[in-house]
């Protein structure tokens, strides 16, 4: 089982906490950062303010050397798939081949409208999302001195230099994830090298995944290509009061916690992870909502991380 980090920053970070939550990360053995993609922050006022996820990536890609980078999720209403494209390649560039590519079809109609970004309905947002990653998968794998060309509902590609390449070849691993039951899984088995499932039970990833990788038979695809993850609120501590300290801190109680994420001691977190890992999950995203309480990382690391 592996661990990740994945952080909120809209809900009031600047990049130095974003590089030191990073930088800890790595430090302690953690598989990889990531951070989510929004532009307002939700049920507090996120000051200092945003700040934009491929643009931190890259100044974290440059810091760092070992650990992973990515979104969870990339939000195709926010970008025009080309230039998404070329961000995501020069970060992977930045950071020597560490970047994973999360994307989905965005759904905070309120940040939209906050930062004049258009939201279409649900549909069209998923036909976005679908023809990104038809243009961003063709870019990146078509061959160094040719041309890419698509013609879609939603967007228009003509003889494209289809560059710059990542360096990962022949592209970055893709991170799909969500509930949805028939267009989510369908884009998993065509696209993902792993699918996520956020702040859901067990039983309820479980679902998830079967889907998923029913849509993988039916594509004539291995469902064990795909990595299966789920990402999960986390609020450890060495005793019980430091958990309630914790819980408190970020406005969360401890009940609620070990009912919906992971909180308690290691042992109780040990436990929980156990269940996910029973129903195929191999990596957990831990949502750290302090991120200036990096000791909280350290004692998962020392605590939790040895036992998996």
């Amino acid at each position: 089982m592996e661990l990740r980090v994945f952080v909120e920053p809209q809900q009031g970070a600047t990049y130095s906490d974003q590089l030191a939550v990073a930088q800890t990360a790595e430090a302690a053995g953690f598989g990889a950062f990531f951070r989510s993609d929004h532009y307002l922050a939700m049920s507090v006022d996120g000051a200092p303010g945003p700040t934009d996820s491929w643009v931190t990536l890259g100044g974290i890609a440059r810091e760092t050397s070992t650990i992973r980078l990515g979104t969870l999720v990339t939000s195709a209403t926010f970008r025009y798939p080309g230039p998404l494209a070329i961000s995501v390649a020069q970060v992977d560039e930045m950071s020597g081949g560490r970047v994973d590519f999360g994307l989905g079809a965005g759904w905070y109609e309120a940040e939209h409208a906050a930062y004049a970004i258009p939201f279409p309905p649900l549909g069209q947002r998923f036909d976005r999302l679908e023809e990104q990653l038809e243009i961003i998968t063709g870019m990146w794998k078509t061959p160094a001195g040719e041309t890419y060309s698509f013609s879609g509902k939603e967007y228009t590609v003509t003889d494209s230099p289809a560059l710059p390449k990542p360096v990962q070849s022949p592209a970055p691993p893709i991170v799909l994830g969500g509930q949805g039951k028939k267009r989510t899984p369908a884009l998993a088995a065509q696209y993902a090298s792993e699918f996520n499932v956020p702040f859901v039970s067990a039983d309820a990833a479980q679902e998830t995944f079967g889907r998923v990788r029913q849509a993988c038979t039916d594509r004539g695809r291995a469902p064990d290509e795909l990595t299966y993850s789920v990402a999960l609120v986390v609020c450890a501590g060495a005793d019980d009061a430091e958990v309630a300290r914790r819980a408190a801190t970020i406005g969360r109680e401890v009940d609620d916690l070990k009912t919906n994420g992971l909180a308690g001691s290691a042992d109780e977190i040990v436990e929980k992870i156990g269940t996910y890992a029973a129903i195929g999950a191999s990596r957990v995203y831990l949502q750290v909502l302090d991120m200036a309480d990096l000791a909280h990382i350290e004692f998962i690391a020392d605590k939790v991380m040895p036992q998996l």
